[in-house]
């Protein structure tokens, strides 16, 4: 296997999955020619002269490079240092599990992924504290919409809950501060987290990360950076300073000087617009109550008409939209959005759907950012909280049908940033030996590598390329979760190889 950093300029006995497939009369392995970064042609194993660097295929399964769509990436990043909570199945063990946490250097003990939302006790002041004492201890929600924080946490960052309890913009300035560490420290995890990503065949992402990443990104190329692409969002208490400085959405965003592996990676995306809040913080807006709270609907976090409002400058100022909306309150009202401003976009997460909106959102050419892994892993949230809900919960295949335009991410750290979990959950929606949930969602395996991908194997078009050990057109759910990713490639150079 070549090193990482070698432009290929032959894949040789390859077999090509997914979008470019059709172009082939069979399934017979194929070589895959690259020049100046793209696929210059596709002929029948052996039939022309190999050229350049050799990537010998030995048969495995080629397809278009694949992406995330949804990732935080310096909290994906720093998760790697901060207590795993998911296995937490009570405040009381959550507490108990930061108690015996090491602090991090700066003094103050970080924990993430906890679910209190299916939890017996419910979190408190007095028990966190009690575990932890003086030392600031912060346990941040899985969703991200929820802190929970010891009093000695509260005083250095100057609030104040009876619960220790954070929720929704209190608990987004949390997760800012937290993630706002040193630049030599974050772009090393971000370095580590892409590696790791390219090892899973990703070779593009959106970040979604709430810092000003329009010189964050161009540093990190110009250190080196080189493992996969990246769309990087704008918040709206940056927007006026994007307009500022002319980001459009989809140009390229680079530093004067960049190494040649790092050239055509960084592009503005999206205005990342925050509707309301989450199943898990049961702050996401719905048309029914949540059980046992009758005045609780949940959160429209930004009035319609300032979500209009915003939806109108971004588009006046040449950018696209990615508005988060999870219930069905907040996904109506986005989409009211969208026909008012005529922007273009898309809406992010989409788990709650009334069933007129289906055929509004194909209408309006609204593509839908969905994290398919989220339906399994709130799958028995939902038989709690979302019982008496009459909208469709967590759909694909009603708006694949509906003409809706998919693409798949994780939420990373939400999820783990792993393209072939989420394809797996899309096809099989079931993840454990229970039956799959909801099965008339499910997707085809060539929908959801459709999903997945930006690109096509045919020539002309970006050499992004993942090998496979199994063919993700027959492999088992299973078999998709564990998928072998033996190289990756952007525009011919290799990012991963086994």
């Amino acid at each position: 296997m070549s090193a990482v950093g070698t432009r290929i300029g032959t894949i040789r006995a390859v077999r090509i999955v997914g979008p470019g497939q059709e172009f082939l009369i069979d399934d017979e392995p194929v070589d895959i020619f690259i020049d100046d970064g793209r696929i210059s042609d596709i002929a029948p194993a052996g039939a022309l002269r190999p050229r350049g660097e050799v990537l010998d295929g030995n048969g495995a399964w080629v397809t278009p490079g694949l992406w995330d769509n949804h990732v935080h990436t310096v909290q994906w990043a720093l998760a790697t240092e901060r207590v795993a909570l998911g296995g937490a199945t009570s405040a009381a063990e959550a507490a108990a599990i930061m108690s015996a946490a090491a602090p991090l250097p700066d003094g103050r003990k970080v924990g993430s992924g906890f679910r209190d939302a299916m939890w017996p006790d419910a979190p408190s002041l007095a028990l966190l504290d009690g575990a932890t004492g003086p030392i600031p201890t912060y346990l941040i929600n899985a969703d991200v919409h929820s802190t929970w924080l010891n009093s000695a946490a509260l005083r250095l960052e100057g609030f104040a809950s009876p619960d220790g309890m954070l929720r929704e913009q209190d608990a987004f300035e949390i997760s800012r501060r937290l993630n706002a560490v040193d630049p030599e420290r974050g772009d090393a995890a971000v370095v580590a987290a892409g590696d790791r990503a390219a090892s899973r065949g990703v070779t593009g992402l959106v970040d979604f990360d709430m810092a000003w990443n329009a010189d964050a990104w161009p540093r990190r190329v110009a250190a080196g950076f080189a493992a996969h692409r990246v769309e990087f969002a704008i918040y709206p208490f940056d927007l006026t300073r994007a307009i500022s400085a002319g980001l459009r959405t989809g140009e390229f965003h680079e530093a004067a000087e960049v190494p040649a592996a790092g050239r055509g990676l960084i592009r503005v995306g999206p205005l990342k617009i925050i509707s309301d809040g989450s199943l898990g913080t049961r702050t996401a807006a719905c048309s029914h109550a949540y059980p046992g709270d009758p005045e609780n609907f949940g959160v429209l976090t930004v009035p319609p008409a300032e979500l209009t409002e915003l939806l109108t400058v971004a588009t006046g100022a040449g950018l696209g939209v990615a508005v988060h909306a999870i219930g069905d309150r907040a996904v109506t009202g986005a989409l009211d959005a969208f026909t008012v401003s005529g922007a273009v976009g898309t809406i992010e997460h989409a788990q709650l759907v009334r069933h007129a909106d289906l055929a509004r959102f194909g209408r309006l050419g609204v593509i839908a950012s969905v994290q398919p892994q989220h339906a399994l892993d709130d799958r028995d949230l939902v038989g709690r909280h979302w019982a008496g809900q009459t909208s469709i919960g967590y759909p694909l295949g009603a708006l694949r049908d509906a003409g809706v335009e998919l693409r798949f991410g994780s939420d990373a750290p939400v999820a783990p940033l792993d393209p072939w979990q989420a394809i797996a959950a899309a096809v099989t929606r079931t993840d454990d030996d229970r039956d799959p949930w909801h099965p008339e969602e499910r997707l085809t395996r060539e929908q959801a590598l459709q999903a997945s991908v930006r690109t096509a194997l045919r020539p002309g078009e970006p050499a992004d390329i993942a090998l496979c050990g199994f063919d993700p057109l027959s492999a088992s759910g299973a078999d998709l979760r564990a998928m072998p990713v033996l190289a990756t490639m952007v525009a011919g150079r290799l990012t991963h190889g086994v």
